[in-house]
This record gives structure tokens, sequence and C-alpha cells, in this order.
């Protein structure tokens, strides 16, 4: 178990009083695991004193402007690759399949691809395990932390502890590139974020629609689903408390 992914997954959570308690508890476990670096961790801290001492209602709505009304820095990986085409409901099937197989409980209020919920399985296995399924959307993880750094926002750490995590693992240019090429909505422009969800999908280039044959797959989705659900029996993972 890598317990530093499930304090990840709680911090990217929205917040409540409950997550406000537990921030001493946070800390200790990312100091106790020590698997993000120093200056990484340092900012986690004040993300955690942030959500522990300021005003419960003036951090919610900033995380739903964040999160629910900026649709480049959705939580849902799968948003970002597909969009709203019917692609992304099998991607999300096969992810689903992926966790049951290897024992998580699945919150049926929450669709599979939210970000939080993937961490949440990476918690349940080893850590060099972890990292495998970590490289598979981190691309996704590379593109928000960049909108996220222009912003004035302590949400930035966690995905900053997300890539140095990883280790180095190599970030396909082009994928990164297509990535960030889509438009930063401001949550404050209801007239352009009306646009932007109207989109049937996010394309990334020719043939971005065909996530069935290998040859008419987007870089994005290549780059996310290839490897996510490794030979059989080769990894092995606990269930998880629901937590």
């Amino acid at each position: 178990m890598t317990i530093t992914f499930k304090v990840l997954s709680h911090l990217l959570a929205y917040p409540s009083d409950e997550l406000r308690a537990a921030g001493p508890e946070l800390k200790a476990a990312l100091a106790t695991e020590n698997l993000v670096p120093p200056a990484e961790r340092a900012a986690l801290g004040k993300l955690i004193d942030t959500l522990a001492t300021e005003d419960l209602i003036d951090l919610q709505e900033r995380y739903v402007l964040l999160f629910d009304r900026t649709r480049a820095l959705s939580l849902h990986l799968f948003e970002h690759i597909h969009g709203e085409s019917r692609d992304r409901g099998q991607a999300m099937a096969d992810l689903l399949g992926l966790y049951e197989e290897h024992g998580l409980s699945v919150d049926k209020r929450e669709l599979p691809d939210y970000l939080p919920m993937f961490l949440e399985f990476l918690s349940t296995m080893p850590l060099d395990q972890a990292l495998e399924f970590l490289a598979q959307p981190l691309h996704v993880v590379a593109a928000i932390e960049e909108r996220l750094s222009k912003r004035d926002t302590p949400y930035h750490s966690v995905f900053a502890a997300l890539l140095s995590i990883s280790h180095g693992a190599k970030i396909d240019a082009e994928v990164l590139a297509e990535l960030t090429a889509q438009p930063d909505d401001d949550p404050n422009d209801l007239a352009a974020l009306d646009r932007t969800w109207e989109d049937a999908e996010v394309t990334f280039g020719p043939g971005a629609d065909g996530m069935t044959a290998p040859g008419g797959q987007c870089p994005a989705a290549r780059a996310t689903l290839a490897g996510m659900d490794p030979a059989p029996g080769n990894h092995t993972a606990p269930p998880s408390d629901g937590s």
C-alpha cells in the first residue's frame, strides 16, 4: 500500500469539515512515507494549512470554480481526452473493470475516471506497480499542473507532487502539446463556458475519434490506455476501505 496516493486523493476532494480536521494526520502520513520531495511536501503542507484555516464556504466556492466550472482543469481524466464523445463511456467501463479486478470498491456516485478515485486505486498497491499505472495519464496531470501553475492556487502542489513521484516517467511531448493547446477557459466567463461545454468532443489530429482499432486512437488516448491493464496475475491489491 502507498499511503501518499491516498493523502493526495483526499486533498483533491471537495473541502469538508472532515478534511479540515484531518490536516495533522495527512501531514504525518506524508512525512512518514517520505515519498514526496521536501519542496513539494512543504507546498502540500501549505495546501493542508489553507484547507484547515480558511472559511469552508470560501474553500468550497473556489474548488467549484477551479475543478467543476473550468473544463481545462477537470478532475475527470477522460474529459481531457474524449470530451463528451461516446468513446469516453467505453474507456470508463474499461477502467471500472480494472478497479474491480484489483479489488477496489467503487463509489457508484462518482465516475471511474475521477482523479481522486484513480489515486485511491493507486494507494492500494505497492509503489512500483502504482507508478506503472500513474505513468499512463501523466500527460493529463502535467497539462493540469501547467495550467494551475499560472493561477494563484495551492492545489498546484498536488499535481507537482504527482510529477515528482513519477521519477521522471516519460511524457509524450506531442500529447502534452495537444492537451495544453486546448482553451484554458475562464470560470467567470459564463458565455465562453457555455460554448466550451457545447463541444461534442476533444480531438487530437486525424482519426482522433477511433478508440477500438489501435491505428485509430488519438495520441492522448493511446498514452492513457496503453499499459493500464498489465498481464493478469502481475498485480495484486487489497480491497480499499472506501475512505
